[in-house]
């Protein structure tokens, strides 16, 4: 999961350096460290006790989430041409879909009735 969101991170750094000034270090700056506390709050989740991961895992779909709309406004806005806003739209959207895969395995191992099984 790691790699998958600093792939994408990587891909949006080359796209944030030549991104209109106007939204460069206003918009652009928030999306760029949205992308960093996904990244921390993911490697937190990942060395963490697996009873102990899901906030981080929820923190993370949270971050993501707002990540696509503010990218959604960048590209709307003009700043991120069709095939970047593509590319990266469909790197978050297979990030999302591994975190929300996560977080049900997450909630069904922590739930209250597989507790009880122990």
């Amino acid at each position: 999961m790691l790699q998958k969101v600093k792939a994408a991170y990587l891909v949006w750094f080359k796209y944030y350096q030549i991104i209109p000034k106007a939204h460069r270090y206003t918009l652009g700056q928030q999306i760029d460290t949205l992308w960093i506390e996904i990244i921390k709050t993911l490697a937190a989740a990942t060395f963490i006790p697996r009873q102990e991961k899901l906030p981080y895992v929820r923190l993370a779909i949270q971050k993501v989430d707002t990540l696509k709309v503010l990218l959604m406004i960048l590209w709307e806005a003009g700043s991120l041409k069709n095939d970047q806003y593509i590319s990266l739209s469909i790197m978050i959207e297979e990030i999302g879909k591994n975190l929300g895969g996560w977080n049900g395995q997450l909630a069904k191992q922590n739930s209250p009735a597989k507790a009880g099984e122990k």
